[in-house]
């Protein structure tokens, strides 16, 4: 199955602390920004951005709680990104095999 890359989707999870604030939510389930920036090295602002950045890319879907906003992540968007990473690792790991391929041809002409 070949998934078209996102680059929006893969810019936003290129992010450490993106990536990080996904961990906690799909570890702890949903959480707020608040919640969240209690268990990372950055402030509830900086949190608030990101979250912004995750939900616009469709990692992340928000529901109004109260005063705060509660942020949970987008099962079916997820899947798409690992598919779209395992797609691009089959493609590596191909381009990988033929310039091993080549390097073995290479050697093996130079020994004769």
């Amino acid at each position: 199955m070949s998934t078209a890359v996102d680059d929006d989707l893969w810019s936003a999870v290129g992010d450490p602390t993106r990536r990080r604030m996904i961990d906690l939510l799909l570890t702890d389930g949903p959480g707020t920004a608040t919640s969240l920036s209690e268990r990372l090295p950055v402030t509830r602002q900086a949190v608030a951005k990101h979250l912004v950045v995750l939900d616009r890319v469709g990692l992340v879907h928000v529901t109004p709680a109260g005063r705060e906003r509660r942020y949970e992540v987008d099962e079916a968007q997820l899947a798409r990104a690992v598919a779209q990473l395992a797609d691009v690792g089959q493609a590596w790991d191909a381009r990988l095999q033929r310039i091993k391929r080549i390097a073995e041809a290479i050697a093996r002409s130079q020994k004769q």
